[in-house]
């Protein structure tokens, strides 16, 4: 008689700390998945998109549109394509701002450091041990400007360098010189070195993933050819990409991507080689459309 009365009470203690226990762990992984810094992610088990745009509002004053940027992992390009006609300096408390925070992974071996310059953009697949989710870090970048074109290919990561001093170039010197204002042999670790405070040394002569004492540069083609990326950012990786990582430069303007619901999505950049890559790509995709049942046609948009 008294085991019919212990037996539910131990029951419904068991069904409370089961439903405490099974609440706390929704709630741990909820604070783990918003926790995650902007451009960290999960890699998709379905399709090959990661991330959302999203929508915030200007609550300082202060902040410029690139402050925004900084703060939710996009670049100058990206942020400005996103709000044409937000004012960059002072876009206003209140404001709304569009964060293009959705990416298609470049169609490429996922492994390593994939640059692609097009896109203005990094992507990092960290190694993961047995049984962990595969994921992936992505940053904008700034590249090389007209005449100094980043070059395209697989290298990979030779040496890191913390707080390095900077030997600029011989075309520096020269334009320098031809502005009547030479500058040193050396730069040393400082707030006037352009590198940073963080290189990362490619095998390719002369060109490094590295920070910038001009952050503002971060999502432009402004560079001699180097990568630059945020100080925080590079930092973020400094430590993760260990030397011999292999580092695929690819210029890929226009990328299909799949979403969990097998619809496809487009998006399209500017190409390093626009006039000819850009029409020959978006024909390609034209015709892969039109191969598509007629639903999912209708829902390719351009991003």
């Amino acid at each position: 008689m008294n085991s019919c009365f212990v037996k539910p009470a131990v029951s419904g203690r068991l069904l409370r700390c089961v439903f405490m226990v099974a609440l706390w762990l929704a709630s741990f992984s909820a604070f783990g998945e918003t926790s995650r810094p902007p451009g960290h992610y999960l890699l998709p088990e379905t399709g090959n998109i990661v991330g959302e745009a999203y929508t915030v509002q200007v609550e300082n004053e202060e902040d410029t549109l690139l402050d925004i940027a900084h703060a939710h992992g996009v670049g100058y390009e990206e942020i400005r394509r996103a709000n044409p006609d937000t004012s960059l300096w002072v876009p206003g408390k209140g404001t709304q701002v569009q964060i293009p925070a959705q990416h298609i992974l470049p169609d490429v071996e996922r492994k390593g450091v994939v640059i692609n310059i097009a896109e203005l953009r990094l992507y990092y697949y960290p190694e993961v041990q047995e049984g962990e989710t595969p994921r992936v870090e992505t940053y904008p970048i700034g590249i090389g400007r007209d005449g100094f074109d980043t070059p395209l290919g697989i290298t990979k990561t030779t040496m890191r360098l913390e707080d390095p001093a900077w030997y600029p170039p011989e075309s520096v010197r020269q334009e320098a010189a031809e502005r009547g204002d030479p500058p040193p042999s050396v730069v040393p670790p400082g707030p006037d070195n352009p590198l940073g405070q963080h290189a990362i040394l490619l095998d390719i002569p002369g060109y490094l993933i590295h920070g910038t004492n001009q952050p503002d540069g971060i999502g432009m083609r402004a560079s001699r050819g180097c990568i630059r990326m945020h100080p925080d950012d590079i930092k973020a990786v400094f430590e993760q990409i260990p030397n011999g990582t292999q580092v695929n430069i690819i210029d890929e303007p226009v990328k299909l991507g799949w979403d969990a619901d097998h619809l496809p999505h487009l998006q399209a950049f500017t190409s390093f080689n626009e006039q000819e890559t850009n029409m020959n790509d978006l024909l390609d995709i034209v015709n892969y459309a039109d191969k598509l049942p007629e639903k999912s046609a209708q829902t390719l948009i351009m991003k």
